[in-house]
C-alpha cells in the first residue's frame, strides 16, 4: 500500500522556517518532521511513499537523493573524485516525488498524482503533523465500512488556558493550563482512500477538504476512524517547539519505531 503526503504548501503560520524550506522541512530532533511520518507508517510496514511538492520542492528532493551520504561516514579520494559510504543507513523506502505546482490547492495536488497511485487503496496525510494513529485500525474500519474515504477522526486540547469563574465572577475557582477540547472530533488528517474519490476533485483549484469531501460524505461514502491518542499539527513556531521538547525529553508519543 502506498502513503501520498501533502508537501507543497506555503507554511505561512510558521515563517520563521519556511521562508528557507517548505514546513515538512522543518526538523524535529535533527530530522525534518516528513521523516518522523514516513518513519512512522513504516513502523506499520508501509514503505512506498508519494511525496506531492510545491513550494520549495527541491528542498525535499535534495535531502533524499543525499539521504545516504548525510547519514553515513564518507570516504573521498580526491586523486580520482571517487566517493565511499562507509556505513550506509538505508531506510527499504520507495520515494516519488511528484512537482504538483506551487499554487495547486491540496485536492489538485492528489488530482495531479493520479497516474501514480494505482488501482488500490492508497494513504493520505500531511507532511507537517505527527501522530501515533494506528494505522492498521484506520484501514480496517475503511475495508469494513467499504468507504470510498476513511479519515482519522481526532479530538485537540485547548490552546488556551481555561478559567472557571465563581458566583462573584471575579474570584477564579479553577485554572486548567491545558484543558481537554470541546468534545469536538476534527478531522486528523490521516485517510485511507479508494482511488475513485479522486473522481471528485475538479482541479488544481479544489481544497481536498471541501467540496470532495462535502460531496463523499453526502453520498454516504465517508467513514470515520476515531483515534483518542496522540495528535500534534506543526502549524506555528510554538507547535514546534513543543514538539522538539517532547523528542529532546525522550517523551515523543508518535516514536513508534526502535
Amino acid at each position: 500500500m502506498k502513503a501520498v503526503i501533502l508537501a507543497g504548501g506555503f507554511g505561512t503560520r510558521i515563517s520563521e522556517e519556511t521562508s528557507v524550506r517548505p514546513k515538512p522541512m522543518v526538523e524535529i530532533g535533527g530530522m525534518p518532521i516528513i521523516w518522523h511520518i514516513m518513519k512512522t507508517y513504516a513502523h506499520y510496514g508501509i514503505e512506498e511513499f508519494i511525496v506531492l511538492c510545491g513550494y520549495k520542492g527541491h528542498v525535499i528532493k535534495d535531502f533524499f537523493a543525499n539521504y545516504a551520504m548525510r547519514s553515513s561516514s564518507i570516504e573521498i579520494d580526491l586523486s580520482n573524485g571517487s566517493l565511499r559510504l562507509l556505513d550506509p543507513t538505508r531506510e527499504p523506502w520507495k520515494i516519488t516525488l511528484v512537482d504538483t505546482g506551487e499554487s495547486t490547492m491540496t485536492g489538485g495536488r492528489l488530482k495531479r498524482a493520479r497516474s501514480y497511485l494505482g488501482d488500490d487503496t492508497f494513504l493520505l496525510t500531511y507532511g507537517d503533523g505527527v501522530s501515533n494513529v494506528d494505522i492498521n485500525a484506520l484501514i480496517a474500519t475503511h475495508r469494513a465500512d467499504q468507504s470510498l474515504v476513511t479519515l482519522t477522526a481526532v479530538q485537540p486540547p485547548g490552546r488556551f488556558g481555561a478559567l472557571t469563574l465563581g458566583d462573584t465572577q471575579t474570584r477564579v475557582t479553577q485554572f486548567l493550563e491545558k484543558p481537554e477540547g470541546d468534545g469536538a472530533w476534527i478531522n486528523g488528517g490521516y485517510f485511507a482512500i479508494e482511488p475513485a474519490a479522486i473522481d471528485y476533485i475538479e482541479g488544481d483549484d479544489t481544497s481536498w477538504e471541501q467540496q470532495p469531501l462535502a460531496g463523499i460524505a453526502q453520498q454516504g461514502k465517508l467513514s470515520a476512524y476515531k483515534h483518542p491518542g496522540f495528535w500534534q499539527p506543526m502549524d506555528t513556531l510554538r507547535d514546534k517547539q513543543y514538539l522538539e521538547a517532547l523528542w529532546s525529553a525522550g517523551d515523543a508519543p508518535w516514536k513508534l519505531w526502535p
